[in-house]
């Protein structure tokens, strides 16, 4: 059964950049965009797995959704659009950070409202490179997540993550550390949704109660399932050069963005997102990490 709603958003909206941090690389199977610019999305809900396509025509988005978990989408979808965000009291305190928040009307922080699918992708990325997280997250998507038609599948629900097998992690590429910590968080899963109701650092803080959550991961969770504007993910190996680099012309530690960011306050991670937005990077001085398989293993 496929249900459908249109929506008129109040304000700016571009709805490719408030969707973009759910993305996990080019061939993921859990978005996709299509030729005519709409967004697939495959996710798990708190009703069930739904298969969600959200176009945008002028002012107005059109959303169709299949699946148990299609009403809930529908009902959130506002939300997931940023329509819960407000940036009405943000001051750029630096040049780089005013010409992208002039350049980028449309971008709002959006919030999926449900905190698995992005906390199970986040912990992939801990500590390995981007390349190696993408290809255990298409890998677990699509041999264990639900399939929902079009090529399109959900990252494995909870109840599925705690029945993998040793030899099944090895095949996707996911080393003890993370495995660990994905099966830690599968168990309390319900429980942690609460983080979504919480916000802000108590919501970071009840992430962190898990073994092997900490900081980076719990603020990339907040960034993407409530919207959190302050959550910096401090440890990260890119983010203080692009700030550093955007906002004063050299590297920074993690120190270092922690003081340069502190007048931003309560919406430190707004300056991150609109700096990553405008397309500001990291510097590359020499060769990229070797990305590992630990499949060879």
């Amino acid at each position: 059964m496929t249900s459908e709603r249109r929506w008129r958003p109040g304000y700016p909206l571009d709805v490719h950049a408030v969707l973009a941090p759910l993305r996990r690389g080019s061939g993921d199977p859990a978005f996709r965009t299509e030729r005519t610019g709409a967004v697939l999305l495959a996710r798990n809900t708190p009703q069930g797995p739904a298969l969600q396509r959200i176009a945008q025509a002028g002012g107005e988005i059109a959303v169709r959704a299949s699946g148990p978990g299609a009403d809930w989408c529908l009902e959130t979808v506002p939300a997931l659009l940023g329509s819960g965000d407000d940036d009405s009291a943000f001051t750029a305190h630096h040049g780089p950070v005013a010409e992208a928040r002039k350049r980028l009307p449309g971008l709002r922080l959006g919030a999926t409202g449900h905190l698995w699918d992005v906390l199970l992708a986040a912990i992939l990325e801990q500590l390995v490179t981007g390349h190696e997280a993408r290809r255990s997250w298409r890998e677990l998507a699509r041999g264990h997540g639900t399939p929902l038609g079009e090529g399109m599948h959900t990252a494995p629900a909870p109840a599925t993550v705690r029945g993998l097998r040793d030899w099944e992690w090895h095949r996707c590429g996911v080393d003890g550390a993370r495995r660990r910590a994905i099966q830690r968080a599968a168990v309390v899963a319900d429980r942690l949704e609460q983080a979504v109701r919480l916000r802000g650092e108590p919501g970071r803080a009840l992430l962190c109660k898990v073994p092997g959550i900490g900081v980076w991961t719990a603020a990339e969770v907040a960034q993407r399932a409530w919207g959190d504007p302050d959550a910096v993910s401090f440890g990260d190996f890119h983010i203080p050069s692009v700030v550093g680099h955007a906002l004063l012309g050299h590297d920074l530690d993690d120190d270092g963005l922690a003081e340069l960011l502190e007048p931003y306050a309560p919406q430190r991670h707004r300056v991150v997102r609109y700096l990553e937005a405008a397309g500001w990077q990291r510097p590359r001085f020499g060769p990229r990490s070797p990305a590992r398989d630990y499949r060879d293993r």
